[in-house]
């Protein structure tokens, strides 16, 4: 454990912190593990990746997943579909691309729940990774995240996924109460999503469109 410790230190930098962690990916730990006598030379791909997402601070536990809420298809008329990137606990701290799971949410005017949390361990070995994690939330209508790169919100776009950057992140429910504050007067995109006529953009006029 020492050995690896100063491997991460040597790779990162000291300190070593969550937020450098957090960064971690296959091939950093692939590297970090290829001089480490402790580690045989045939360890598992899916081992590798597990211990990756270990070091994001997922667990893996169902414990460590927000409590889900009941929902069935008509239960909210006129809701959305929601998915928001997250870390961490029921936040909105994730990059499109990196982020262990989505939470996904059913939201209307008078009400936000929770009803799925999806792992995006399944996309690791897919050809294109974006793809198939814009594929894993295609049912929703827009997903929140904390960062995502062009090429990826164009993938999202096309499995019509509307890409919202939220760069300051924060609680989840939070921000989904912000969008329940414009569903009465939706900008074009939203409107057509709703399909209600579009008001007023000057409320959205944060939300970036890809």
């Amino acid at each position: 454990m020492a050995g690896l410790i100063a491997k991460l230190g040597e790779h990162f930098g000291l300190p070593i912190t969550e937020e450098k962690l957090a960064k971690m990916t296959v091939a950093d730990l692939k590297f970090i593990l290829s001089g480490e006598e402790a580690v045989e030379p045939d360890v598992d791909e899916a081992a590798i990746k597990l211990a990756v997402r270990h070091f994001w601070g997922e667990s893996g536990d169902a414990a460590d997943l927000p409590e889900l809420e009941a929902y069935a298809d008509q239960d909210m008329p006129g809701s959305l579909r929601v998915a928001v990137a997250s870390n961490t606990d029921e936040n909105l701290d994730g990059h499109f691309g990196s982020c262990p799971r989505f939470l996904i949410y059913q939201v209307g005017r008078d009400e936000v729940r929770l009803i799925d949390a999806r792992s995006t361990l399944i996309t690791d070995d897919a050809e294109d990774k974006n793809v198939a994690r814009a594929e894993l939330i295609s049912d929703c209508q827009i997903v929140y995240v904390q960062s995502i790169g062009g090429p990826a919100a164009a993938k999202a776009v096309r499995a019509n996924v509307h890409p919202v950057k939220i760069p300051e992140g924060g609680t989840a429910r939070a921000t989904l109460e912000r969008l329940q504050t414009v569903l009465s007067a939706p900008p074009p995109w939203l409107a057509k999503i709703l399909g209600v006529e579009a008001q007023s953009l000057s409320r959205f006029a944060n939300v970036e469109e890809h």
